[in-house]
């Protein structure tokens, strides 16, 4: 794990949306792992600017989120199916038909889970994983717990995730359930980039970087994948040696 400390987000996001676009120039069918919240945006902003400016097409890219909420209308302002495409696809070339999500809203959880594995691996994995990370150091919507998760899955989600989230729920109430990818499932990945701003994730990184691998630290997991950038602004890094 290679940790890159960076004084703005703007600068992380820069960085990071450079590795995304060198990587569809490399391999313009390449499949993506994207996460959602607030720390990706300027990620995803400078994206855009490089698909614009530099003319790279995005309609052979296949893209895959890490979760979504359940029992949430896919049209909801809150959805990550919107989400997504307020923050980057509208603002590509990629075809519709390339982004995928689980469905929140499935009548079988299960069954949906199973598919989205499935797709994930006919398409021959995931080549660049983008993460961010909870307070309590989760990773999607992988709580703490006392073991390491396989594949997607519905996940109760815990009150400090709620009580970070409830903030962008202000008609509808916050959902207490969602699908996410399992540990084992992002582990697979090729490359995983996890993303870190503000005082808040300091705690959460440190154990991350520095604690022992446990599932009670759900990040801490990324200590044993083979290819993995942590991008921290100074106030995330703080507690790092």
């Amino acid at each position: 794990m290679k940790v890159n400390i960076f004084k703005t987000a703007s600068e992380i996001g820069e960085a990071v949306a450079r590795i995304f676009v060198d990587e569809v120039k490399a391999n313009p069918d390449c499949v993506l792992g994207l996460a959602t919240g607030a720390t990706p945006i300027p990620t995803y902003e400078c994206i855009k600017k490089m698909h614009k400016d530099e003319n790279i097409s995005f309609k052979g890219v296949k893209t895959y989120n890490l979760d979504e909420y359940c029992d949430l209308p896919k049209s909801d302002k809150n959805s990550y199916y919107t989400f997504m495409h307020e923050q980057l696809f509208n603002g590509l070339d990629i075809l519709e038909e390339n982004v995928h999500f689980l469905d929140g809203n499935a009548v079988d959880c299960d069954a949906e889970c199973k598919r989205y594995d499935n797709e994930i691996n006919e398409a021959g994995g995931i080549d660049i994983q983008l993460l961010g990370i909870g307070n309590n150091a989760h990773i999607g919507f992988n709580e703490p717990a006392e073991s390491f998760t396989d594949g997607s899955f519905k996940v109760k989600l815990t009150d400090s995730t709620i009580e970070a989230n409830k903030i962008y729920f202000d008609e509808n109430p916050m959902p207490h359930y969602a699908l996410t990818m399992g540990v084992k499932q992002i582990m697979a990945a090729k490359k995983i980039i996890l993303i870190a701003t503000g005082p808040k994730k300091a705690e959460a990184i440190k154990n991350m970087v520095k604690g022992e691998v446990t599932p009670l630290v759900p990040a801490s997991v990324l200590q044993e994948h083979n290819d993995v950038l942590i991008f921290l602004d100074e106030a995330a890094a703080s507690l790092l040696d």
